[in-house]
Order: C-alpha cells, then sequence, then structure tokens
C-alpha cells in the first residue's frame, strides 16, 4: 500500500474510534513506542549491529574470570544478581532469553520451593536508551570537539580505544572538550585505587567550558574516599531534563543516574 493509500486508511478507521475514546488513543499515538520497529534511523541500526557483533563473540555473562573485584563486589549485592551487559541486551532481548531458558528474572527463596523473588541485574554498560539521551538531550553539538570515554565497556560512546591506565594520560584528559565515564571505577578498583585515579583526573580535568558526563554523581562516587576534591571550586552541576521521554517503559531510574558538569 503507498503512502496516500496508507494515510486515507489511518484517517479512516481513526473516523471509526468512538469521541469518547479518541483523545487517548491520539495521545497513545503520540508517545507510544509501539511504532519504533518501523521508524529506526540508520544510526540506531548501526548501534544494534554493534551489539548482535558483539554477541555472538562474548558468553552471555560479558564478564571475564579475571575481573575479580568486580565479581566480588556483584556478589557482595544485597540481593542476588547478575550482570546483563544493558548495550548488549534490552528489555525485548532478556525476554526472549528468559523464554529460551537461557536467562531468569527469579531465583530461588529457598531451594525447590516455589518462594521466589526477582534477580536483580547490574551493567557496566550504557544502555541503547542512555546513549541517545547522552548524544540527543545531554551533550551539544560535538563537531571540532575531543570526547574521551573513560572505561564505559560496551556500551562505549567510542569506538576508538587507547589501552592504558588513565592516570597516565594527562595531555589527553587535559585537551578534552568532553569526559564522559560511566560507573567506572567504582567495580574495578579498590578505595585506594579510586582516590588516586578521581585525585589524577580532578587535577588535570581543568579545561574551562569543558564538560564531563558522570554516572553516578561525582557526590556518589566521591563519597566514602579520603580524597582532598572539593567540587564547587571545581564543577558546576547542569540541570538535565529527565522528562524527555513520556514513554511509561523508559528506565527514569537509569538516566536520572546520568549527570553533567561544567568545568570552572
Amino acid at each position: 500500500m503507498e503512502f496516500r493509500s496508507a494515510r486515507q486508511a489511518v484517517l479512516q478507521l481513526l473516523r471509526t474510534v468512538a469521541p469518547a475514546d479518541l483523545p487517548a488513543l491520539l495521545q497513545w499515538m503520540r508517545t507510544t513506542r509501539d511504532f519504533d520497529e518501523f521508524i529506526q534511523d540508520n544510526n540506531d541500526i548501526i548501534l544494534k549491529n554493534i551489539a548482535e557483533d558483539l554477541r555472538n563473540c562474548l558468553p552471555l555473562e560479558t564478564m571475564l574470570s579475571s575481573e575479580h573485584l568486580a565479581l566480588q563486589k556483584i556478589q557482595q549485592q544485597p540481593e542476588p544478581t547478575v550482570h546483563v551487559d544493558a548495550f548488549l541486551y534490552d528489555e525485548d532481548f532478556i525476554d526472549s532469553l528468559c523464554e529460551e531458558g537461557k536467562l531468569s528474572r527469579y531465583y530461588c527463596m529457598v531451594c525447590g520451593s516455589h518462594q521466589t523473588a526477582p534477580l536483580g541485574f547490574i551493567s557496566h554498560s550504557f544502555s541503547l536508551m542512555e546513549l541517545k539521551f547522552i548524544y540527543h538531550h545531554v551533550l551539544p553539538d560535538l563537531s571540532g570537539k575531543v570526547l574521551v570515554d573513560v572505561g564505559s565497556r560496551l556500551g562505549i560512546v567510542l569506538y576508538g580505544v587507547l589501552h592504558a591506565d588513565i592516570c597516565t594520560q594527562g595531555s589527553l584528559l587535559q585537551n578534552a572538550d568532553v569526559i564522559i565515564m560511566n560507573n567506572v571505577f567504582e567495580y574495578f578498583l579498590n578505595e585506594a585505587e579510586q582516590a588516586r585515579a578521581w585525585e589524577y583526573i580532578s587535577h588535570n580535568v581543568r579545561k574551562q567550558g569543558s564538560l564531563l558526563v558522570t554516572v553516578p554523581s561525582l557526590e556518589d562516587s566521591l563519597s566514602g574516599l579520603q580524597v582532598n576534591i572539593q567540587l564547587s571550586p571545581w564543577v558546576e552541576e547542569v540541570p538535565l531534563n529527565y522528562d524527555v521521554y513520556p514513554e511509561k517503559d523508559i528506565d527514569r531510574e537509569a538516566l536520572e543516574q546520568i549527570h553533567l558538569y561544567k568545568i570552572l
């Protein structure tokens, strides 16, 4: 069916809707994500193809046995928790894995019984939605800018990788216009190493007007660490609008973990 006929068919269908229900239907059409599969742009397709390629060459848990500290911290969560990479596995994909018996959303509270509780999921990568939120609603135009993405694993903002200790990259940090840090140290460094990394970053990220995107907030990241970092002379937080996606199935809690700061 070509556009003209399809348009007429949709309008004709709308004319058959009960007047009392028409506003609700139109509101649903404006906000629903049910049409996403019909309106994906090329960028979405590229990112999903990257995720598919990575899924085909990585184990389901996308963690290595050598990641001792990360595995230990996952095991220390207050509820049983598994690592599910948010960039590789969206909610629909997780549902399909559960249907195939490859993954479960629940754990048995008493072995062998029907007493179950939700299983906790944790990810060290940005999801596709989080990446789109950052690029469309958090950051300005990046033309001609230097963007540094510090250790955001598979849901990375740049597919150009420098494998090095961040504490050896002073020049890179000093010249960056935008730095993105997604929960970058807590699960991979002990507290002393975290403090050292943050001290180094605060000393080198000083380019006035440059931007720092963090998950979680700087306050949360630095709490409990023995550091001498005063935030108010260093950065100013920029308020973000977390209501840009009105859909009910958007993970607003995940978006609210994203914070933007301007270097003073």
